[in-house]
C-alpha cells in the first residue's frame, strides 16, 4: 500500500495525469487538480536552475544582524521584476509586495521569508558549490527561504493562477538573535494592512516536511552585577559581584522546569572583571529563558527575578559592605511571545494536505520563529521549510542540498499551501 501511494506521489510530481492522493482535503485536492496548478508546478520545476541562482546571488549579498540594507535592496528589485505591485521598503527594513486578488473574499495572506542572518559584518559569504551541495554562512537559513519567495510568486504568474484573497509578500529583517523578530513586530504593530491578514506563512529552513504550529516563547536578559571592587588582597572581604552573580547562576540551575509544556533555562555569555588581582566591580551573564507556554515563561521569569535578587542580597549580608553594595541591573534583550495555532485550523489541515500532496509526510513542531508575532495575535499562521537538505545552520560551514526532485517538492507544497490559504479563483 505504502508503494502504491508513493508511485502516486511520483507521478503527480512528474506531471502525470494521476489524480491526488485520497488523503489530500478537498480544498487542496481541487487545487492539484487544476491545469493552472499543473502549469505553475511545472514552471517551478522547469525554472529550478533559476531558483538556485537566485539563492546564490542573495546569500553572496552580506545581511549581518542589523544591516540586512543591501540585501533588501536586491530583493526589493527582484520583487519588481517579477510584477508584485506596491513594492516598497517600510522604515525598518522590510521589503513587502502585494500580488492583487479577485477581491471575492476579504482578508489578506501573507507569505514571508527573513534577509537577515547571524553572521557579523565582514564574514566570507562567498557560496562554495560541489555538484548539488551549496555551501556558505546563511545559504539556508535563510537565503533559501528568500529564493523561495520570487520562485514561488514567478509560478503564480507562470500558472495564471488567481486567488480571491490578495497575497502579501514580505521579506524581513530581524528574525535572528536580539533582532528579536523585530520586522513582523514592526509590520504588525504599524502597517495598515497588517489589520488584515487573515493567514501567515514564514518560510524558514529547509525541511518540507516540517510545520511550526507551536510558537517558541523567550525571555532574554543581559545582566549587570555591580560592586565596589578592589584589591584582591588588600580588599579582601568586600563584597564581590561575581559571587552574586555565581549564585545567581548556580540556584536557577536547580530549577526543575515542566517538560510538557517544555520549558527551558541557559547562562550563556558571561564576562567582566579587571584583573586577575583585583575584585570585579562589575560583571555580565546573558540569560535565555523559553517555554511553548506563555504562563509557565512567565513564571520561569518569575523565579529568575526573585533568585537573583536574593544572590545580590545574600551576599550583601555574607561579607562587608564598607566599600560600597552589590547591586544589579537586568535589561532585557529578548522578548519572543508564546502561541500556537490549532491542529485542527484549516490553515494547518490544509497546509498537511498540501505536503502530502507531494508525497511528504508533515510533522507538527513548536520553534522559535516570526510565526511568533501573528500567533500571539491570535492570527493563524505556520512556518513551512522551503524544500531540499539542510545542515549546520548557523556555523560557518552551513550547507544545502539542491537535488532534485526534493528540492522542488517544498517550493511546490508551499505554492499549494499559499493557493489554499489565498483561495482558487475559477
Amino acid at each position: 500500500m505504502r508503494a502504491l501511494a508513493g508511485i502516486a506521489a511520483a507521478l503527480l510530481l512528474a506531471g502525470g495525469a494521476l489524480a491526488a492522493p485520497a488523503k489530500v482535503d478537498d480544498p487542496v485536492k481541487g487545487i492539484v487538480a487544476s491545469p493552472q496548478w499543473k502549469a505553475a508546478r511545472d514552471s517551478l520545476k522547469a525554472g529550478h536552475d533559476r531558483f538556485v541562482a537566485d539563492i546564490i546571488t542573495i546569500t553572496e549579498i552580506p545581511a549581518p544582524p542589523f544591516g540586512e540594507e543591501k540585501r533588501g535592496a536586491a530583493v526589493r528589485a527582484m520583487f519588481d521584476q517579477i510584477g508584485l505591485v506596491d513594492v516598497r521598503v517600510d522604515s525598518v527594513g522590510n521589503v513587502i509586495g502585494l500580488r492583487k486578488g479577485t477581491g471575492a473574499e476579504s482578508g489578506l495572506v501573507v507569505i514571508a521569508a527573513h534577509l537577515d542572518t547571524v553572521f557579523p559584518a565582514g564574514t566570507d559569504v562567498r557560496v562554495k558549490r560541489q555538484g548539488t551541495i551549496l555551501s556558505a554562512p546563511g545559504v539556508g537559513d535563510d537565503s533559501r527561504g528568500v529564493a523561495a519567495l520570487i520562485a514561488i510568486a514567478r509560478a503564480l504568474d507562470a500558472g495564471k493562477i488567481r486567488t480571491k484573497r490578495d497575497i502579501l509578500f514580505i521579506a524581513n529583517v530581524g528574525e535572528e538573535g536580539q533582532g528579536d523578530l523585530r520586522g513582523v513586530r514592526h509590520f504588525f504593530g504599524n502597517d495598515p494592512l497588517a489589520k488584515r491578514v487573515s493567514a501567515f506563512f514564514s518560510i524558514d529552513g529547509t525541511d518540507a516536511s516540517r510545520i511550526v504550529t507551536g510558537g517558541v516563547g523567550s525571555k532574554r536578559y543581559h545582566a549587570i552585577f555591580r560592586g565596589p571592587g578592589g584589591h584582591s588582597y588588600g580588599a579582601f572581604g568586600l563584597v564581590n559581584p561575581m559571587v552574586a552573580m555565581a549564585k545567581s547562576v548556580a540556584a536557577l540551575y536547580e530549577i526543575t522546569p515542566p517538560t510538557d509544556p517544555k520549558t527551558t533555562y541557559s547562562a550563556s555569555v558571561t564576562g567582566g572583571g579587571t584583573s586577575v588581582n583585583s575584585i570585579p566591580n562589575a560583571v555580565f551573564m546573558e540569560f535565555d529563558m523559553r517555554s511553548v507556554s506563555a504562563a509557565e515563561l512567565a513564571a520561569l521569569d518569575g523565579k529568575f527575578r526573585a533568585i537573583v535578587e536574593k544572590a545580590v542580597a545574600d551576599e550583601n549580608a555574607a561579607r562587608s559592605t564598607r566599600a560600597g553594595t552589590i547591586s544589579v541591573e537586568l535589561k532585557v534583550i529578548g522578548e519572543r511571545p508564546a502561541g500556537h495555532t490549532p491542529d485542527d485550523s484549516p490553515l494547518v489541515r490544509n497546509t498537511q494536505a498540501a505536503i502530502r500532496a507531494v508525497g511528504l509526510s508533515p510533522e507538527l513542531e513548536a520553534s522559535s520563529t516570526d510565526s511568533n508575532i501573528p500567533m500571539s495575535l491570535g492570527i493563524p499562521a505556520v512556518t513551512i521549510g522551503s524544500g531540499g537538505k539542510g545542515a549546520r545552520a548557523h556555523a560557518l560551514d552551513e550547507h544545502i542540498d539542491v537535488a532534485e526532485p526534493l528540492s522542488s517538492q517544498g517550493l511546490i507544497a508551499g505554492l499549494t499551501s499559499l493557493v489554499a490559504a489565498a483561495g482558487l479563483a475559477r
